[in-house]
């Protein structure tokens, strides 16, 4: 995961994800990881998994998604929780592959939609680029 840190992950434009939900895409998962903020409105589908649990819902979560091909993080403004949730989920995935014997490093490569994501173990990474207060803008 050298490299990689919240100035440089990648971000999936609202358009492209609405695209990706648009068309069901059962590979895709959205993780909101605002806390009491989310009572106030969501994106349709995704699962909200508040910063104050990543330190032991972190593990659970790489396991929930290992079949997802795209997952996209995202709080507010997808300025500092949303990126600092996609690093630790990365992380995460790295430590309990390595252990498992299955190392694999993260990395920036072009994903779908002609859009940079971080893929590891085939699974391709994103932040939602300006989070939920861009989203509601569509």
């Amino acid at each position: 995961m050298s490299g990689i840190n919240i100035s440089t992950l990648p971000r999936m434009s609202r358009e492209s994800l609405a695209s990706l939900i648009k068309d069901k895409n059962p590979s895709m998962a959205v993780i909101d990881v605002r806390d009491s903020d989310y009572i106030g409105g969501h994106i349709i589908g995704g699962h909200n998994i508040p910063t104050n649990t990543h330190d032991y819902a972190m593990p659970e979560l790489v396991r929930t998604l290992k079949d997802k091909e795209t997952v996209v993080f995202h709080c507010a403004l997808s300025q500092q929780r949303g990126p600092s949730a996609v690093l630790k989920y990365l992380r995460e995935k790295e430590r309990m592959e390595a252990s498992n014997g299955e190392a694999e490093k993260a990395e920036v490569v072009e994903g779908k939609q002609g859009k940079e994501g971080v893929k590891v173990k085939g699974q391709t990474v994103y932040v939602l680029e300006g989070g939920f207060v861009k989203w509601q803008e569509l």
